[in-house]
């Protein structure tokens, strides 16, 4: 297998990039009008895009080979600072503009040095928007530049100049790069709270990407701390999405350039049946895939059956998905010119892609098949499995189909439906037991609320495949009742609830069942926790009675507050174990009504991370959960047994 050289060294200061190669292509206007044109939405996401759009500079100051360290920091006060040890953004005159090339990067649309190839041959920011919308939808930001022996300042505050660039320093003329510090500005986001989890998540796939670059994140608010470097590039990629599972070869690696263009690819199948793949495009995310995506599993489908049939080892000829479960897989591709599908660059669209990346995965992964045939036959039964399991499992499709169940135009019989039809305004909670379930059936409202009482425990997904899934009683009534289906036949257009409410107790049990729960959404129905669709309800710990008050409480933080306001004294203090303790008139009144009750919205901030943790709880490995139990047992406040 090829593989690319890292770039372990910084560059020298490069006299190339000076003011006259920033053009400038359009004048900054609209975006605070329009903001959602430029970062695709002004909630939590648009927010953190202003990071993204200032960490791309840096890492495009990495790809040209001067940046080796970014270094990003959520301070107390709301700002947030992106260092890194670039060359520094041209502090010079603009020779058309008259004003410092700083100025123009940070107050023009479409400028900067990405628009000529003699600059960036590769760039992630190549949208037209840049870190100028940063400045734009920033109540305050400040640039500084090390460069030239001297530290440059300037300000500005929502998106126009407010100090002219002066010199307030100096460094070592070897010391160069750029620091951005900026606060968003509240009268544009619905939210200025920058999530640790969703930045970190961001930075450590640009740390997988660029192989061998330093990017630390620090919170200030809470003192948490990353620092991420991977020498090993996306092989470290697969590997730390694979720690926890079991592997069934080493990971597989390959990296070409042609036409400009170079891609990489680094798979590792394991024994369970998750699919794992990410793609990635001039180190953007696709999360829609595109056509690099399709030809990479094109060329992986067909590489395994020639395989299959070149050795003559008999079954079923295997489909796309059969040869992606349990498959571990990152594929990069930097491309000069890359063309996204929509603002936020979730889907590339370059039709070229697709042959070029589908060409260099059949010749490179069948010729390493045919030089190490043990790997390539654990591989092709692997595959060979997926496939009977997948006949098996429309085998008990159908047959549950025929029971009544999967059937949309008949409803669970246990199931409490509500009156209302429109899907945005039902609400279906999955809840614990009969006893809890029949309290809640008579304490809803039943316009719009339907229940459907769950008996036990679910079958635990993590280490099982689709068909057994549908041989389950209690999955396969839920999934009827959620109305989407479930595997090929998935529909978000027919969820017939737009919020799915997991309640179960506030014990050891009731947890491992929510665990279940959302570790079956997460692995086969992820589009309802993408949609915003599931929720957690929070019933009540404590009820405390003294004198004429009632006053329920929800954790022990809550509880001791409450005590040193009231006092102690005769005080009667009722813990509620499990929800079928409490009438269904407490049970709508703590838990239900959407006047009174808290819920929390499951998202899903870091995949990675979430994929990790799934598979650490509910996976084969007992001793990475024993050592993660033990790590955390001192967290648990109250343990029930």
């Amino acid at each position: 297998m090829e593989q690319s050289q890292s770039q372990e060294t910084k560059n020298t200061p490069d006299s190339s990039y000076e003011a006259k190669d920033i053009q400038v292509l359009a004048g900054l206007s609209a975006v605070r009008k329009r903001p959602a044109m430029y970062i695709g939405a002004t909630d939590i996401k648009g927010l953190h895009h202003l990071v993204y759009e200032a960490v791309d500079n840096s890492i495009d100051e990495a790809l040209a080979g001067f940046c080796t360290k970014i270094y990003v920091a959520i301070k107390k006060d709301g700002y947030v600072v992106i260092s890194d040890n670039g060359r520094g953004i041209p502090v010079d005159v603009h020779p058309k503009l008259g004003i410092p090339a700083v100025e123009v990067v940070m107050t023009k649309l479409h400028a900067g040095g990405k628009f000529d190839k003699k600059v960036y041959k590769v760039s992630g920011g190549l949208h037209g928007v840049g870190i100028s919308v940063t400045n734009a939808l920033s109540k305050e930001l400040i640039a500084q530049v090390k460069r030239n022996g001297k530290i440059y300042q300037q300000k500005y505050a929502q998106g126009k100049t407010a100090t002219p660039l002066e010199i307030v320093g100096e460094v070592d003329p070897k010391d160069t790069g750029t620091t951005i510090i900026f606060v968003p500005d509240n009268e544009i986001f619905q939210t200025t709270e920058f999530s640790f989890d969703i930045l970190s998540s961001r930075l450590r796939e640009l740390a997988f990407l660029n192989k061998g670059i330093n990017i630390t994140i620090e919170d200030e608010r809470d003192g948490k701390r990353h620092e991420f470097q991977y020498d090993g590039g996306i092989v470290s990629f697969v590997e730390y999405l694979n720690k926890n599972k079991n592997p069934l070869h080493k990971t597989i690696y390959s990296s070409k350039a042609k036409n400009g263009i170079v891609f990489e690819y680094a798979l590792q199948y394991n024994d369970g049946y998750q699919e794992n793949v990410f793609s990635f495009a001039n180190n953007i995310n696709t999360h829609e895939g595109g056509t690099h995506l399709i030809g990479f599993k094109t060329a992986l489908t067909r590489v395994m059956n020639n395989y299959i049939e070149r050795n003559n080892i008999k079954g079923l000829k295997v489909t796309s998905e059969d040869v992606r479960e349990g498959l571990t897989a990152v594929i990069s591709i930097k491309i000069p010119e890359p063309q996204f599908e929509g603002q936020t660059k979730t889907k590339l669209g370059n039709s070229e892609v697709k042959g070029l990346v589908d060409s260099i995965v059949n010749d490179t992964l069948g010729s390493y098949l045919e030089e190490n045939p043990a790997i390539a036959k654990s591989v092709a039964f692997k595959c060979l499995n997926a496939a009977q399991a997948r006949e098996a499992a429309q085998k008990a499709r159908d047959l549950t189909r025929r029971k009544g169940a999967l059937n949309h135009g008949s409803l669970p019989g246990k199931l409490a439906d509500c009156s209302e039809k429109d899907p945005s305004k039902c609400e279906l909670f999955l809840v614990e037991g009969d006893s809890a379930g029949g309290s809640a059936k008579q304490g809803r409202n039943r316009e719009f609320q339907a229940v459907l009482p769950l008996r036990g425990k679910i079958l635990n997904v993590e280490k099982a495949r689709l068909n057994k899934i549908f041989e389950n009683e209690e999955i396969t009534t839920m999934v009827t009742a959620i109305g989407t289906s479930v595997g090929e036949e998935f529909d978000l257009g027919k969820a017939r609830y737009h919020k799915l409410v997991i309640m179960t107790d506030a014990d050891v049990d009731g947890s491992h069942i929510r665990t279940l729960l959302l570790t079956f959404f997460y692995r086969y129905l992820p589009s309802l926790i993408e949609a915003g669709y599931i929720y957690i309800a929070q019933p009540p710990l404590y009820k405390v009675s003294k004198g004429k008050m009632d006053k329920y409480v929800y954790n022990d933080e809550e509880l001791e507050r409450l005590m040193a306001e009231i006092g102690r004294d005769e005080v009667h203090l009722q813990r509620y174990k499990g929800l079928g303790e409490m009438n269904p008139q407490q049970l709508w009144e703590t838990t239900m009504d959407p006047e009174n009750r808290t819920i929390l919205q499951v998202a899903v901030e870091d995949a990675v991370e979430a994929d990790k943790m799934f598979t650490l709880l509910m996976g084969d490995e007992v001793e990475p959960r024993r050592k993660f139990i033990e790590a955390h047992a001192k967290e648990v406040v109250n343990l029930d047994v």
